[in-house]
């Protein structure tokens, strides 16, 4: 697997992977590497001929108290997870390269980006937006594989790579799970024992909410009962549950299909996010 830092060699490392008209995907992360990342990579082996993976705690992102500084990091581990794989190459730029001195340029998906987490993290999506446009012209991959775990964002590339007409297919991954239900997340690391015991109420009541939904009820009474379920069993605080259009991410106070549960709850320090597909 060949590591590389710099944009030129880049270029010239990507040309020569694409030739003989060979197929490049590219699975965008910020390190902190876990079975839910290694399904995308995959899942980028199963769709194009080579798989390119990124890592860049991208600074644009994170809030003034969000925790950049403290996020996880461990390039030689992943590295060494990422040659098991059998991926192609690593981009592993520093933030000089990535946003070098002068840059005064970024994307914003307005409507997409309002609200959910965009109204709890102001800024969050133009940064990503952002570094993901970025990562995809220095690659330029043929595919691009993001996880479900952040409907949201997926929702918001998918748009950004369309209204730019990036020419780039962008491919949704199932959410990775824990055998106990709960998402696979970097940031799960930062939950003690028994908070990580708690968590696992947060899947469990949003999968009785979906299926409530899917079943008829109120859509108001099963968000507000999921709210006082996660509260109840251990979380600080719940930032958001809300029933969205698949698509759009409109808010609907009536089922209809394709329609997704999104959530974001507290529990101690960590902000954890989930979301489920309802009626499918």
């Amino acid at each position: 697997m060949q590591i590389i830092r710099d944009i030129a060699m880049l270029h010239r490392a990507v040309t020569a992977l694409k030739q003989g008209g060979k197929s490049v995907a590219l699975v965008p992360t910020m390190g902190s590497l876990h079975d839910g990342h290694l399904s995308l990579v995959r899942m980028a082996k199963r769709v194009a001929d080579h798989a390119v993976v990124s890592i860049f705690v991208n600074p644009t992102q994170f809030g003034p108290n969000e925790d950049f500084a403290a996020y996880p990091r461990d390039e030689a581990r992943d590295a060494a997870m990422l040659v098991e794989e059998g991926t192609s190459l690593l981009w592993a730029p520093d933030v000089s390269v990535m946003y070098p001195g002068g840059h005064s340029t970024h994307i914003e998906v307005a409507e997409l980006g309002a609200d959910y987490c965009g109204a709890a993290r102001p800024g969050h999506f133009d940064g990503v937006a952002t570094v993901v446009a970025k990562l995809f012209n220095q690659v330029r991959p043929d595919v691009a594989i993001f996880g479900e775990k952040d409907w949201q964002q997926l929702a918001i590339i998918r748009r950004m790579a369309r209204d730019l007409d990036f020419g780039i297919d962008i491919l949704g991954a199932p959410i990775a799970r824990d055998t106990d239900g709960l998402a696979l997340s970097s940031r799960n690391a930062y939950l003690s024992p028994e908070q990580r015991t708690a968590a696992t109420i947060f899947p469990r009541a949003l999968n009785t909410a979906a299926q409530a939904i899917a079943g008829g009820a109120d859509v108001d009474e099963a968000l507000a009962r999921a709210e006082t379920v996660i509260v109840g069993g251990g979380f600080d605080s719940v930032d958001y549950v809300a029933l969205a259009d698949a698509d759009s991410l409109e808010r609907l106070d009536a089922f209809h299909k394709p329609a997704r549960l999104l959530a974001a709850a507290r529990i101690g320090k960590t902000r954890l996010i989930d979301n489920l597909p309802v009626g499918d």
